[in-house]
């Protein structure tokens, strides 16, 4: 199927709208909305499959990938973890302390660590010190992603987007940036940025209660408890309900009869001799159950002389502990029931967190997204078997997977020199990058499961599919129709008012889309932009590298934002209150920084 020629601008545009509606609306996931667009650009002859597979040769995603695994070994052997014990005895009690503690690490770490990975050990940090030290994390944790978000344009591998942008600029023929060109200004806005929330957070920022507190009280323990019914109990052919199993304080979450199971049973299932029930409840009202007449857990024989009406097979404390759903999370659209909690790890799902709201009527059929928070109880071990199973990330009660701290050195080591020798241009950095993410695992900082699953898969996928669109988009002429729009609507505009412009909508644009297809799809039209204008396009592919990644006023516009979002329980205008006005820092100091250090006309 080939549409006429001159319609391939018009069907691309139309496929982009769609694409970016679809990133809205979030009808699936934006990696498999971006390779369904692939396919119908395929399908409609608007792409040829030797031009699709001509992405792979732009090294942007390999690199990515690469740096993934360094980041992956340097988390997995303590370091971060290292930086929050330093930042718990720096603060000493104090919340403006903490603060500035939780926004060097940003600035210092996210420069060369992927700063999702970042994020993610830091946000069980924040939490702990913040409940010892009685403060709410809803006035920390925004802060630390923001402050991630600024470090990370500080080098051109702190962030996924600035290496992209990277790659599409050398694939249209411009120089390759240096690891450190863009240093200079983007550390001038980082500071001004982290200066800004050291004055304003927290007063801006609300106290809000995380899930635990919504959903459990502090004073009484939580039992979760096997029972059996025995020959000649009471209970037989009576309903749950009747045998004070069915109430607010008592649950049954599993009834197993032979070789059946029912999860949740209703309050008027009737009770079998030989049922086994799990059952969940506080202590007080294990109290009460264990002195009821009616069952008597330890009372009086029954009139058959069965000597109970319920046995006591096996009881354990249970603790609550949150776990965030990661991006690369095998639960993630998975409906509850295919998880089989209960049974497989013998714990309980309370409630989820997901944008604004806490869910606590969960059916079966409910699907787990990335970014939401699961409010879990059961033995501590069983729970972190759990997230270990499932790459969830517990942010209470953590029991910290066994770090290999001694292989620490090997993987700083191994970054700094990725960084200094490709500062040195001793070798392309995919090269670079290759050779380090080998030498992490054949020195144990990774085991090679561990390598493969600190890759970010989503992003590549979603990454290769915007390159390919990007590559329809030149070649049916959209781009270069784009980029004389937008120098024709600007009119007379001085090359400094359109970089401005160009600094802002794409701002706006990744508040509402994914960072790095906002960062493929506007870097060709900026450049042809500078090409109409006549001027240097360096300065306006920078522009769009701070631009892309600066998106602190919705928490949907970057990765650690969305997991901050559900863990610190914050609600969408939170980050408005604090985002909007970083955007417009950030937006003007980006317009009068970035001409300073690359004139529109070089000399």
């Amino acid at each position: 199927m080939s549409l006429p020629e001159s319609t391939h601008a018009l069907a691309v545009g139309m496929l982009l709208v769609f694409l970016f509606i679809s990133f809205v609306r979030e009808w699936v996931k934006p990696d498999m909305a971006v390779l369904a667009v692939v396919a119908l650009l395929l399908v409609l002859g608007l792409l040829t499959p030797a031009k699709m597979l001509g992405v792979f040769s732009n090294s942007a995603p390999f690199t990515i990938a690469c740096l993934f695994i360094i980041s992956g070994a340097l988390s997995r052997t303590g370091c971060v973890d290292w930086l929050g014990e330093r930042i718990a005895q720096a603060a000493n009690g104090s919340e403006f302390r903490l603060l500035v503690g939780l926004l060097l690490v940003g600035l210092l770490v996210s420069p060369f660590i992927n700063n999702t990975p970042v994020v993610m050990v830091m946000i069980p940090v924040v939490i702990s010190l913040a409940t010892r030290l009685s403060l709410s994390p809803s006035r920390l944790l925004i802060p630390l992603s923001y402050a991630t978000i600024l470090g990370g344009t500080v080098t051109l591998v702190g962030t996924s987007t600035n290496i992209l942008v990277d790659g599409v600029a050398r694939s249209m023929g411009l120089a390759p940036f240096s690891m450190f060109e863009i240093t200079a200004p983007a550390l001038v806005i980082a500071l001004l940025g982290c200066a800004f929330m050291l004055l304003f957070a927290r007063r801006w920022l609300p106290a809000r209660e995380t899930l635990t507190q919504q959903f459990t009280a502090q004073t009484d323990r939580l039992f979760m408890t096997e029972l059996f019914v025995p020959a000649g109990s009471r209970l037989a052919g009576r309903s749950l309900q009747d045998a004070r199993l069915a109430s607010g304080s008592v649950q049954v979450l599993k009834l197993f009869r032979g070789e059946e199971e029912w999860s949740a049973p209703a309050p008027d299932t009737r009770l079998q001799t030989g049922d086994r029930l799990v059952v969940h409840s506080r202590s007080s009202a294990m109290v009460d159950l264990r002195n009821s007449d009616l069952i008597g857990l330890h009372a009086a024989p029954a009139p058959q002389g069965s000597g109970t009406d319920l046995e006591t097979l096996r009881q354990r404390d249970v603790v609550i502990v949150e776990a965030l759903v990661g991006q690369t999370s095998r639960y993630v659209l998975r409906p509850i029931r295919d998880l089989d909690l209960a049974s497989r790890y013998g714990i309980h799902l309370i409630a989820v967190h997901r944008k604004n709201a806490s869910i606590g009527d969960i059916g079966d059929d409910f699907q787990l997204q990335f970014g939401d928070v699961l409010l879990v109880e059961g033995a501590p071990n069983q729970i972190q078997r759990f997230c270990d199973n499932g790459d969830l990330f517990a942010i209470t009660e953590r029991k910290p997977a066994q770090q290999r701290r001694d292989k620490a050195p090997v993987a700083v080591v191994t970054m700094v020199g990725v960084m200094a020798l490709a500062a040195l241009d001793v070798m392309p950095i995919e090269g670079l990058a290759l050779i380090g993410a080998v030498l992490v695992v054949l020195t144990g900082c990774l085991k090679p499961d561990e390598a493969y699953k600190s890759i970010e898969w989503p992003i590549l996928m979603l990454i290769y599919g915007m390159l390919a669109v990007s590559v329809a988009m030149r070649d049916s002429g959209l781009s270069a129709l784009a980029a004389q729009s937008l120098v024709q609507w600007g009119g007379g505009l001085s090359p400094w008012l359109v970089l401005s412009l160009v600094i802002l909508a794409t701002s706006i644009a990744t508040e509402f889309l994914s960072n790095n297809a906002v960062a493929v799809l506007f870097t060709p039209v900026v450049i042809g932009v500078a090409l109409e204008l006549g001027v240097d396009p360096r300065p306006f592919v920078v522009g769009i590298m701070f631009a892309a990644s600066f998106s602190f006023a919705t928490p949907i516009g970057y990765q650690t934002n969305t997991l901050v979002y559900s863990a610190g329980n914050y609600r969408f205008s939170d980050f408005a209150r604090l985002g909007v006005p970083m955007n417009l820092l950030t937006w003007a100091a980006s317009s009068l920084l970035i001409p300073l250090f690359w004139p529109f006309y070089p000399g």
